[in-house]
């Protein structure tokens, strides 16, 4: 009795000298969830942070977090801690919708995702493998415009812009995922695929990511499974089961066209890849790789470019700039380039800018810790989640002149060293974003093309709502419609 007596005195003593981060008053079992009445996360975490400091935790029921605000902390985290801080953690979406916690984005931090991450890295997202599928970048880009051209010729037509926004990500990631396109602008229906086969995987992406969202719910009071709350685990099982049936017809039908002419698409490699290692490349494996890049991969750019063009709608001086740079850069030479992109530094700050305001990932994926560690003093015990809220850093008036105004002059004359760990709308890390390189072509192309081709307006004289809808990827609430006319001295280009 005496012995435990005493380590008890001995780790009460340990734990005295140890700095925790703040933390609101709690109720028993549901802990702060009573705190997150506002749907849109990021808002009430940033409210917190006003109050309690950049760094500071919640219990989430049986959920731990700590949420950190501040670029000095996210610089520690991903610098002297980031391996530590490299494990996601075990949530629910995790188990039925990422295959068992097998995929790039979900996977623990060990053989598997390191071998996950330098096949992405390495084989399959690298520059010159990225720069490889230009064409099919500038061929689907193209399209949009030529399908917007074709329903407006030369009058103001309204355009829910979105939706093709959307439309083209999906095109350009399936093209170079499997060769295969999957969705249609203008008079492009013989090129292969279909749209319902379109409509079917987005509805899946749809709920994939309401999903993801109701899994919070589960994982911070796993009782709610047990008595079915919305029956969150059986939607996830059944949506996996489509997403599992879509991905399966997707790698039989490369399978049985692998040796029909040039086979560059990505799944190719993959396979070729299974044929000498079954056992590390499964059908699973590859399963999730393509799951992760569809869903990580299109939502996210449609959203970016639909957010960027809503400001320009708004900010009709910032839209004029950014053409009269083009015009300067290209002339009457015919459309813009991927070539030309570095030479238009302005369109670059209108997307920094964008991103800044509008992250598609307003709060970071979590950072699970495999041991205890310290953030700017205060001391995180292992088994926390550290959730870094990318909004509220992007939003700091300490940080940002003006923090709430669309201003792309801002970002002018810097280098992106100058912003590392202000501006992180891809993350940082180990765990960041391995397609970063890819959006940032997909946006800069898409946004420049758009400019140079189409006069924008408003659909009145309101400015376009802003307002941020539910999602993960914080979509608009309201999508963006607008008046689109081909721009008279780009008619002759457009109509060839």
């Amino acid at each position: 009795m005496f012995f435990f007596l005493q380590k008890y005195n001995l780790l009460n003593t340990k734990n005295r000298h140890k700095i925790l981060p703040p933390s609101p008053p709690s109720f028993p079992i549901i802990g702060h969830l009573h705190l997150l009445k506002n749907p849109i996360i990021h808002r009430t975490l940033r409210h917190l942070s006003l109050q309690y400091g950049s760094i500071y935790s919640l219990n989430l029921g049986s959920f731990p977090i700590v949420v950190i605000s501040s670029p000095d902390a996210i610089e520690e985290c991903f610098t002297e801690n980031d391996i530590v801080l490299a494990n996601r953690p075990q949530v629910l979406s995790g188990k039925h919708i990422h295959y068992e916690w097998t995929t790039l984005g979900s996977a623990s931090y060990g053989p598997l995702w390191l071998n996950l991450r330098r096949l992405t890295t390495v084989e399959l997202l690298s520059r010159s493998r990225v720069s490889s599928f230009e064409g099919i970048r500038v061929e689907e880009i193209r399209s949009l415009v030529k399908g917007l051209y074709a329903s407006n010729k030369e009058n103001f037509v309204r355009v829910e812009i979105g939706s093709k926004l959307s439309g083209l990500s999906l095109n350009i990631l399936t093209r170079i995922l499997t060769g295969k396109k999957y969705l249609f602008f203008g008079d492009d229906e013989n090129e292969g695929g279909s749209s319902q086969e379109a409509e079917k995987f987005l509805g899946i992406m749809r709920e994939v990511f309401e999903l993801s969202g109701l899994s919070t719910v589960a994982d911070t009071l796993p009782f709610l499974r047990f008595i079915g709350f919305r029956n969150i685990e059986g939607r996830m099982v059944a949506v996996r089961r489509k997403m599992d049936s879509f991905l399966d017809g997707l790698i039989e039908e490369c399978r049985r066209t692998k040796n029909e002419g040039e086979t560059t698409a990505m799944v190719y490699k993959l396979l070729d890849l299974q044929e000498s290692d079954p056992t590390t490349y499964s059908d699973q494996i590859i399963k999730g790789f393509i799951m992760v890049m569809l869903i990580a991969g299109t939502d996210t750019s449609a959203v970016t470019m639909e957010w960027a063009l809503s400001l320009l709608l708004n900010h009709p001086n910032v839209l004029k700039k950014a053409r009269e740079e083009i015009e300067n850069c290209k002339g009457n030479d015919g459309l813009v380039e991927e070539s030309d992109i570095p030479k238009l530094p302005y369109i670059q700050c209108i997307i920094n800018e964008t991103f800044r305001l509008f992250p598609a990932a307003p709060l970071l994926v979590g950072h699970l810790a495999s041991e205890d560690l310290t953030i700017s003093g205060y001391h995180i015990e292992k088994g926390r989640t550290l959730l870094i809220n990318a909004w509220a850093v992007h939003r700091d008036p300490n940080l940002w002149k003006d923090p709430l105004e669309f201003r792309p002059e801002r970002f002018e004359g810097l280098k992106s060293e100058d912003y590392r760990y202000t501006l992180i709308p891809f993350g940082l890390g180990r765990r960041s974003c391995p397609g970063a390189y890819l959006a940032s072509k997909v946006i800069g192309l898409t946004l420049a093309t758009l400019i140079q081709c189409f006069d924008w307006e408003r659909v009145d004289e309101e400015n376009v709502d802003l307002t941020e809808g539910v999602g993960l990827t914080m979509p608009k609430a309201k999508p963006l419609e607008a008046m689109c006319r081909a721009r008279t001295n780009k008619i002759d280009v457009l109509s060839m």
